[in-house]
């Protein structure tokens, strides 16, 4: 991957591609959604972990580094999600069924992300995107809550011009441990 700094029309683009996309998920449009990712998607959130610091790196950046927290990358340790469209389609058609009976009445949800960075393109046009998010969960009857974390993306170039489809997401989620009333989202 190269690491050329984007122009700010590239900048922009995928800004847009990112306002998009949560839109459709806070819309509740699913379908369209499925749509945007590219069949050899693989969709993961590794489990974090707490492990300790070791004091023989004192001193180095990787003694702290997020990578040593991270669980079911790679196969090391067991992830929370590890899906490819095949996964991710069930679980957009399982939203539309009447025995969905953990969306029902469904979340409302507001995603906000920023701090979008392209970090690189490979020689096929695919872009290594970052971004931060946070999604504020709410349903009726039963406290909100908030999600918050980052996205490690690879972007590839879809049919038409400008266009592109998310061919990978890793969701790292800023949480000490599993609180949540749903981990069944789309981050």
């Amino acid at each position: 991957m190269s690491t050329t700094l984007a122009s700010p029309e590239r900048q922009y683009e995928i800004e847009q591609w990112y306002y998009r996309e949560a839109r459709m998920l806070d819309g509740r449009q699913y379908q369209s959604w499925l749509a945007l990712c590219h069949p050899e998607i693989r969709y993961v959130i590794p489990g974090r972990g707490n492990p300790q610091v070791p004091n023989r790196e004192r001193g180095k950046e990787d003694m702290i580094s997020i990578e040593r927290e991270l669980e079911g990358v790679d196969s090391d340790g067991l992830p929370i999600r590890d899906e490819t469209m095949a996964y991710l389609m069930l679980r957009v058609e399982r939203s539309f069924k009447a025995n969905a009976w953990s969306e029902n009445p469904p979340a409302r949800t507001r995603r906000i992300v920023g701090n979008i960075e392209i970090l690189g393109e490979d020689d096929a046009g695919a872009l290594s995107v970052w971004s931060a998010f946070h999604l504020h969960y709410a349903r009726p009857g039963s406290a909100s809550f908030l999600y918050a974390g980052q996205r490690r993306d690879v972007l590839a170039p879809g049919e038409q011009a400008g266009a592109y489809l998310l061919k990978n997401r890793e969701v790292i989620l800023d949480m000490a441990e599993v609180a949540y009333p749903t981990l069944g989202l789309f981050l």
